[in-house]
């Protein structure tokens, strides 16, 4: 690929386009991320039942998605992939906008679900060969900064189109500027797919990670054997989903996936609010200010918080991530138990902590990703981390939700530090599993 990075880690042309195009349709899916289930529910009169069919389609395509892509990624396609997951998803907004039954509907649910999944599978492959390995930490903590900011942005614009307007009359062409907005991103991915460079030799098959460094992949041969015993002239089959999953390593780092998941990023999405609104009576204005504190602090911190990550080694940083949210949820219980401008205080503390959390995890993850998959499994290692976040997605929101009805503010609270506690074991086991 061009633009693939200069000789002092700093990444090229091509990585600041696919992170421009990026924040573009991150910031077309926010006009609409929080309004498709009214959306389906309320204006195309389907109900619940069809909101839910929607996103059951989304799910189980994007399942299936990540797991065809990852094969193909490894194969040397991976913008071609992200191209063709990114033009579902336009197809898939562009769809829903113009809906006017359930069949439409259930059909831009799958299409969402394979341009998810197929991104998912792809992006990180496309990361680390726009980005020397000396930058890649960082790179990947700016994908995930432009990912929330471009969401943020979009949420905010959304809420005041639908305010000036007639919601009714422009709930529809939200959904078909959200589809506009991911344009760029697929004409990105396409172009770094043509202008990928040709191996000299053939394509070939890319060089298999070392199997000493992977305890389940520990004494595989290098090479496969004729009958006679001698070594054949065939390359090796790049690890496939079972072997990767037979290595501790990749097995604790999707465990640490689908908990990161369902305890950290579902919660301050879907249970902090309710604790902040319903349980200590802060008002809308209030929640969303918590929500934009933290947007603000991964934007002005991120740079000065990676490079100082980047200090430590991988496995290290990640388990900062669980340590910051476990203190920042602590924050919270004390912010329920407070008021005035001490609450305040906390509750800012909260969404500070919270988001050098999150950007411990983005410095962290991806590179181990890269690392204990492989570049020859990169593909099919995203894809199973697409997985883990799905399950932990599914999973996170209605326990947390459920935990905190059933215990209270203050309790709820710390049933949200337990979660980020558990995340912790997982990360400690993968460091003394890792070394």
């Amino acid at each position: 690929m061009s633009g693939s990075g200069q000789p002092d880690g700093r990444p090229g042309s091509g990585f600041h386009g696919l992170m421009a195009a990026l924040l573009a349709s991150s910031a077309g899916i926010g006009l609409v991320f929080p309004l498709t289930s009214i959306y389906i529910s309320d204006q195309l009169g389907l109900g619940g039942t069809g909101a839910g069919g929607y996103f059951v389609a989304m799910a189980a395509a994007g399942c299936a998605a990540a797991v065809l892509g990852g094969p193909r990624a490894d194969r040397g396609s991976a913008a071609a992939v992200g191209a063709v997951g990114t033009t579902s998803l336009v197809l898939s907004y562009a769809l829903l906008g113009a809906a006017g039954g359930s069949l439409p509907v259930t059909a831009s649910g799958l299409l969402a679900g394979v341009g998810y999944g197929l991104q998912y599978a792809a992006v990180t492959g496309v990361v680390t060969a726009l980005v020397p390995a000396a930058g890649q930490r960082r790179a990947f903590v700016l994908r995930h900064v432009m990912t929330n900011a471009g969401m943020g942005l979009g949420a905010t614009g959304g809420g005041l189109l639908l305010a000036a307007g007639h919601p009714a009359g422009t709930l529809p062409w939200l959904y078909e500027a959200a589809a506009a907005a991911s344009v760029p991103l697929a004409v990105l991915f396409l172009l770094l797919h043509r202008r990928r460079p040709a191996a000299p030799d053939g394509p070939g098959v890319p060089e298999l990670p070392n199997t000493a460094d992977i305890p389940s992949m520990a004494g595989t041969p290098d090479m496969p054997t004729a009958p006679g015993g001698g070594a054949t002239d065939r390359e090796p089959d790049p690890p496939g989903y079972r072997t990767l999953l037979r290595s501790r390593p990749i097995a604790l780092l999707m465990l640490a996936q689908a908990l990161f998941a369902t305890a950290g990023f579902t919660q301050i999405e879907a249970t902090v609010p309710l604790l902040l609104h319903h349980g200590m009576g802060i008002g809308l204005a209030g929640v969303s200010a918590v929500t934009v504190g933290n947007a603000l602090v991964l934007l002005l911190l991120q740079h000065p918080v990676a490079r100082r990550l980047e200090a430590l080694a991988e496995e290290a940083a990640l388990i900062a991530a669980p340590l910051l949210w476990c203190a920042a949820f602590g924050a919270g219980a004390l912010a329920a138990a407070t008021g005035g401008a001490a609450r305040t205080a906390l509750l800012a503390a909260f969404a500070a902590l919270f988001a050098i959390g999150e950007i411990a995890y983005s410095s962290a993850f991806f590179p181990l990703l890269v690392r204990f998959s492989g570049p020859a499994s990169l593909g099919r290692g995203s894809a199973l981390s697409s997985l883990a976040w799905s399950t932990g997605t599914a999973v996170g929101p209605p326990l947390g939700i459920a935990v905190v009805t059933a215990t209270g503010t203050g309790t709820g609270w710390l049933a949200l530090a337990a979660g980020a506690a558990a995340v912790l074991a997982v990360t400690l086991l993968l460091r003394r599993t890792a070394r």
